[in-house]
């Protein structure tokens, strides 16, 4: 069989970055990039890169031209209990934001308001960015409906009359009526939209993530309209789905 080069490429990177971890690791000093690179045997153009990714990561700490080992590293030692959320979803909405290139976050609900935990912009020129700790409204979002389809009836009713919904673009659902159509939806296919209803151009596509039987935040993709094809919609749906499940508990 034939060898697949870009996945002997990941292979590559992977064993590359095990090594490096490994070689600073076992130092008792800290460590320059031209020591690792000598004796790995990795071009320093890849050990770079390489390097950035796991100083951002936290594994290693960076002081001047030298390296050791970082925090991160005793976070993989830690019981699942010792995470926080914000810790636990981190690396999916990393991996969503990877597999699509498109802005991804995870969503907490504070009263009538959603807050981002965790967001990972797109890289594309053209792209939507998402403030961390900010507090949001959550008729206009995905992700704030996603958390609305979740709540009980009784629960539902007093959103409704204890909320302030501003209409932010003409695409904005304010109505009860017409917003509690759009919940049902949400609950019949598992997904919530909001289609330039926050920002025009914007779309988002949320969906809910329960732990233990409850509700404990929302996973949203947020895309440009003009990206927003049908293939591209089906394919971030299914993202989500198999992305929320490994956060979900039993």
């Amino acid at each position: 069989m034939a060898s697949n080069p870009a996945q002997s490429s990941q292979v590559k990177s992977a064993t590359r970055t095990l090594d490096i971890i490994e070689y600073v690791v076992a130092h008792p000093r800290p460590l320059v990039a031209q020591e690792i690179a000598t004796a790995l045997g990795i071009p320093v153009s890849s050990l770079s890169y390489l390097l950035a990714t796991l100083v951002e990561r936290d594994y290693l700490v960076r002081e001047g031209r030298r390296y050791s080992p970082g925090p991160g590293l005793e976070k993989l030692q830690m019981h699942e209990k010792a995470y926080s959320l914000a810790e636990r979803a981190a690396p999916l909405v990393r991996m969503l934001r990877v597999q699509l290139n498109e802005t991804a976050s995870f969503w907490v609900r504070e009263g009538w308001e959603v807050e981002a935990l965790v967001t990972q912009s797109s890289e594309q020129a053209l792209r939507y960015a998402v403030p961390i700790g900010n507090r949001m409204p959550m008729h206009p979002l995905a992700s704030g409906k996603a958390l609305l389809a979740a709540l009980g009836e009784a629960e539902l009713d007093r959103y409704f009359a204890e909320s302030d919904r501003e209409r932010y673009t003409p695409s904005t659902i304010t109505t009860e009526k017409a917003l509690r159509k759009d919940l049902d939806q949400a609950r019949k296919s598992g997904f919530s939209w909001a289609d330039e209803e926050f920002s025009l151009g914007i779309i988002g596509i949320g969906r809910v993530v329960t732990s233990g039987g409850e509700v404990i935040g929302a996973l949203s993709v947020a895309i440009p309209k003009v990206r927003c094809d049908e293939g591209t919609r089906r394919r971030i749906e299914d993202l989500l789905e198999r992305t929320s499940g490994l956060l979900e508990g039993p």
